[in-house]
């Protein structure tokens, strides 16, 4: 691990200004992504700044009657939130889902939002990723892709994002605030926060420089049933090969009168695609609404087997909400 400065500001608009100021600094709340990545030199960052003394770790009602997260809430705290388990299920039942207790009881919430992809090839420094050095290529494009993605890629990138958490509040329609250095705030809807691909896989946020996540922000609760299926390699502690959060409402006659359907472990990003939650309620069909969010897929090998199994697992998905 490279020698580094550590900084531990006294409030956010000071957290923000030394993120802007200081060359290649990063935050560190938990730490369970960044230090791994740390050891491995794959980050480098000249300053570390430590925001775990910032008051952003409550849980508070919105009066739109929705919910805001601070950015420093901790995962099991989150998940054993009363109101989260009551009104927000698909989220609790996400965060269970992801990692194991230890390393839920020190991530946070902007840390998981921030959490980098488990492409076996960014992990490798010997080999080319142009996420980790832009221009070098990628890898694994022709090479074992199994947890690559099959939407949503381009020829300089086909990793995947790893977190569950943001699956589950991209379903439910989350904003993310943020606090640049001259203490201005900013609401990015959670669909536009992560980026897909493109030419630059190495610009994974919409966050500018300086910018910190202060809260997520969920709206009013959904009605429905709120499910979250999981597939992996193994019971626990595996990222996703493919999962979906769901909120399905009012199944009559083997219909749902409303749908909201988010992906996991298929793209750059967590994958929503409203035509899929209108053929669902149109139709019924899990396989109708899986033609609209694999549209244009494409496997590159070793991951050719996530397209049938995301059809497959959407099915499971509403043959549970509709036998409920």
């Amino acid at each position: 691990m490279k020698a580094f400065t550590y900084e531990r500001p006294a409030t956010v608009q000071d957290a923000a200004k030394l993120a802007a100021e200081r060359p290649n600094a990063k935050f560190i709340a938990g730490g369970t992504n960044l230090l791994d990545l740390m050891k491995l030199q794959i980050e480098t960052p000249a300053t570390l700044i430590d925001v775990n003394r910032l008051p952003l770790d409550k849980v508070e009602a919105t009066q739109e009657g929705g919910l805001r997260i601070g950015a420093l809430v901790r995962n099991s705290d989150l998940a054993a939130e009363p109101r989260v388990r009551k009104d927000y299920a698909v989220l609790a039942k996400a965060l269970l889902a992801g990692a194991s207790g230890q390393l839920r009881n020190k991530a946070t919430t902007a840390g998981n939002l921030l959490q980098r992809t488990r492409c076996y090839y960014f992990y490798d420094t010997a080999m080319p990723c142009n996420k980790r050095e832009p221009g070098s290529g990628c890898a694994a494009i022709g090479g074992f892709n199994r947890i690559m993605a099959v939407v949503g890629a381009s020829e300089s990138c086909i990793a995947t994002n790893p977190s569950d958490m943001a699956v589950a509040m991209r379903a439910l329609d989350a904003t993310v605030e943020t606090m640049d250095p001259a203490g201005q705030t900013r609401r990015i809807p959670i669909a536009d926060f992560h980026r897909l691909p493109g030419d630059t896989p190495q610009i994974e946020t919409d966050l500018r420089q300086g910018e910190i996540i202060t809260a997520v922000t969920l709206p009013k609760p959904v009605a429905g049933m709120h499910i979250y299926r999981k597939v992996r390699d193994r019971a626990s502690y595996a990222f996703a090969t493919v999962s979906v959060a769901a909120v399905i409402a009012g199944v009559e006659g083997g219909k749902p009168s409303a749908a909201r359907l988010a992906f996991g472990g298929l793209a750059h990003k967590p994958w929503r695609v409203a035509e899929a939650e209108e053929a669902l309620v149109r139709t019924g069909s899990a396989d109708e609404a899986a033609d609209a969010v694999l549209k244009g897929a494409r496997g590159y090998g070793s991951n050719d087997f996530k397209i049938p199994l995301t059809r497959r697992t959407l099915r499971a998905v509403v043959a549970q909400a509709t036998r409920a």
